[in-house]
């Protein structure tokens, strides 16, 4: 299955799609999914997955008709021209800098958070949030090198610490709350629409097609294999953690987190409530810390070159500070002025992915297979046209709902 020597390893591939895609981000799935609860959750998992996966599969069919190492901005602008070059661009540098705000949002809380359970002292949320983002943003600003190290590091913690409080809290789940027997009389099903961008993000990788192409070449059994496998990855642990969730958080408890701004440390004192053992306890606390620590460097690394190629600031430390100020400065200030839109944000996230992880890969298969109709290939999506447009709606209606949303025009669990 997972072939490893000295050429590219589908296991080294399967890795990066599922680190890619695995982040903070999860952390909002319960509280935002609270609504529709446990079965309608599991199955906009699955579908979210099956569509986030297929769009994948269609930049990797188009990316097989340039040279291995074509970045998504050449097949965009190759394919589809300048104007909705612009708007990949555009949607890219806003998922980024909204994912950011999250973070310091997430961040600040966790910080919060930690410092009440350990000390019995709550630092102020704002600095707290300002603290967090200044010493990842220092860690970006000095070298990418320093980042690898630290997101290791970083990583193989989150990984340690998921695997001890899951299995503490899989332990403890109650069917009761699973089966919400104390519901409150509110239905489930309306309440899909509105956790549909927030899933969405859940399952942002595409970025890394181009990569994959350019690690192994014009080899699509292996890359597609890469991209089955990990966001299967994704997919379990997301269920997983759903399931642990909801099998300890009471359904209505869950109206008291989303009031509060649906922030990561107002879960994790939801959860708290319900589970026994310091030491279960303290490994979600740090899996949760570390999940925002880890993908604010992850985010912040990408839209640090993004925004130093765009504005041509070069690699010295008075250029990588210039980069800093641009790249980090929007998303700490938001979070000093609105420090609790950890969920909210999530969501806004999703809005501008959908255009380019769904709408974007749907529009470049349908125009690659027109201009090579002739042309034989050795890998296409499966599905056909029928993929191609289902794509297309499913993007429009995760947009439409999101904009219904902020208009408060959906039903929201609260």
């Amino acid at each position: 299955m997972f072939g490893i020597g000295n050429k590219p390893s589908v296991l080294g591939g399967t890795m990066i799609i599922a680190g890619t895609a695995i982040g903070a981000g999860m952390l909002a799935l319960p509280t935002i999914s609270a609504g529709m609860w446990i079965w309608w959750s599991l199955a906009l998992m699955v579908l979210t997955w099956l569509m986030m996966l297929f769009s994948s599969q269609a930049i990797l069919e188009v990316n097989l008709n340039y040279k291995p190492g074509a970045s998504f901005h050449t097949l965009v602008r190759d394919n589809l021209g300048k104007f909705w070059n612009l708007v990949n661009g555009l949607s890219v540098a806003f998922v980024l800098y909204i994912l950011l705000y999250a973070y310091v949002s997430g961040g600040g809380s966790m910080v919060v958070h930690t410092f009440n359970a350990v000390f019995g002292y709550e630092p102020p949320k704002i600095l707290s949030g300002l603290l967090f983002a200044l010493f990842l943003s220092g860690c970006v600003w000095w070298s990418t090198y320093l980042v690898d190290r630290f997101s290791v590091i970083m990583i193989g913690g989150m990984v340690i610490t998921f695997v001890f409080a899951m299995s503490g809290m899989l332990g403890e789940i109650k069917s009761a709350f699973i089966l919400d027997v104390q519901n409150d009389g509110s239905s489930y099903g309306i309440f899909v629409f509105v956790a549909l961008s927030t899933y969405l993000t859940s399952f942002c990788f595409h970025a890394s097609v181009p990569s994959l192409v350019k690690y192994f070449g014009k080899d699509p059994l292996s890359i597609n294999k890469c991209l089955v496998y990990g966001t299967l990855i994704a997919l379990f642990a997301y269920i997983i953690w759903i399931v642990a969730c909801d099998g300890n958080i009471m359904r209505s408890d869950f109206k008291s987190v989303i009031a509060a701004g649906g922030n990561v440390s107002d879960l994790i004192e939801a959860a708290s409530s319900n589970l026994n053992g310091s030491f279960l306890l303290r490994m979600l606390d740090a899996f949760a810390f570390l999940a925002v620590a880890t993908s604010f460097l992850g985010a912040g690394l990408g839209l640090f070159d993004y925004m130093a190629d765009l504005c041509g600031f070069d690699d010295s430390r008075l250029g990588r500070t210039k980069t800093m100020l641009v790249t980090f400065a929007p998303p700490i200030v938001a979070g000093m002025i609105y420090p609790d839109g950890f969920l909210l944000a999530i969501g806004w996230a999703g809005l501008a992915a959908t255009i380019w992880s769904v709408i974007i890969p749907a529009l470049l298969l349908r125009a690659a297979r027109q201009r090579n109709d002739k042309q034989v290939q050795n890998y296409r999506v499966w599905g056909g046209n029928f993929t191609i447009y289902g794509l297309l709606v499913f993007g429009c209606v995760v947009g439409i709902c999101h904009i219904l949303f902020v208009f408060e025009l959906l039903p929201m669990y609260q």
